[in-house]
């Protein structure tokens, strides 16, 4: 396997850095981050209202919201991959890690906002009880009034002062693995991208490895991470422990998401070196 060239092997051609695919791509990838982090509020709006069902049904719309958009992130990352090559490998590197550190960005914004998620998903959940579908839901929603209201009720910050939450209920092994698969979903696609410009014979294999490398964080995320938080939410809901706990799992999950996005400038390039090594085994090139 080849020596990865150092981000200062090559020199920076700053017209060369920016273009619109670029700035397109640290825009999504924002967005993306976010939109992640405001699935987590979901938990709490269920537990507040009762309705945990209802709040995952709504959840799983943020969620797709959110794949949605990366299928737009995506692309952009393949057209800078075109333009790249050995002379402006350092350039492509700081470019990916510009896109990486925007998703950062949307997790921190995502945190902030956590209280105003938690009050749009408060307010879906009655629109759907009164409407009886997601559609009418969203128009009703959707309505001048509502948008005035929803847009009165916007604020940043913390609803509960992080000290006062009662962290040591949340289980330590879920807030430790979802650093961990934040820091791989954060890197995934960038990393292959990455890996295809090192290794143009194989850059095909490399690309569509970051699905598999995205798999694996998501099916951990899944078994761990997620019917632990559910398990906590549920309990709340029935008594057994209380709001505060849904609010500390929340908090832990953001935090440590935004810990983990900044983790994901680390994993960049291994995890492209990584990707590189397989993606030449498979192909043979």
């Amino acid at each position: 396997m080849r020596r990865l060239p150092g981000a200062l092997d090559y020199p920076m051609v700053p017209h060369h850095f920016w273009s619109w695919q670029l700035l397109l791509a640290i825009v999504l990838n924002c967005a993306v981050q976010a939109l992640a982090i405001a699935a987590y509020a979901a938990r709490l709006a269920g537990a507040r209202s009762g309705r945990v069902a209802t709040a995952i049904s709504l959840f799983n719309i943020f969620a797709t919201s959110s794949r949605f958009a990366q299928m737009f992130y995506t692309p952009m990352l393949g057209a800078l991959s075109d333009r790249a090559g050995p002379a402006t490998l350092g350039v492509y590197q700081w470019q990916l890690r510009s896109i990486i550190f925007s998703g950062t960005v949307g997790a921190v914004i995502g945190t902030l906002a956590i209280p105003t998620f938690v009050m749009f998903y408060l307010r879906a959940i009655r629109s759907l009880e009164r409407n009886g579908s997601i559609p009418k839901a969203a128009l009703a929603m959707f309505r001048p009034a509502t948008i005035a209201a929803v847009l009165s009720e916007v604020k940043f910050g913390v609803a509960t002062r992080w000290r006062d939450l009662p962290f040591r209920r949340v289980p330590k092994d879920v807030l430790i693995l979802n650093v961990i698969v934040t820091a791989v979903y954060g890197a995934g696609i960038a990393a292959a991208a990455y890996a295809s410009v090192l290794n143009p014979q194989a850059a095909r294999t490399a690309v569509l490895s970051s699905g598999l490398v995205n798999g694996f964080a998501t099916i951990a995320y899944n078994i761990i991470v997620d019917p632990a938080s559910a398990l906590i939410t549920d309990r709340a809901v029935r008594g057994e422990r209380s709001l505060d706990d849904v609010k500390a799992l929340v908090t832990g999950l953001s935090l440590t998401a935004v810990l983990g996005m900044f983790l994901s400038q680390l994993v960049l390039v291994p995890a492209a070196m990584l990707i590189e090594f397989g993606a030449t085994i498979i192909s043979g090139r």
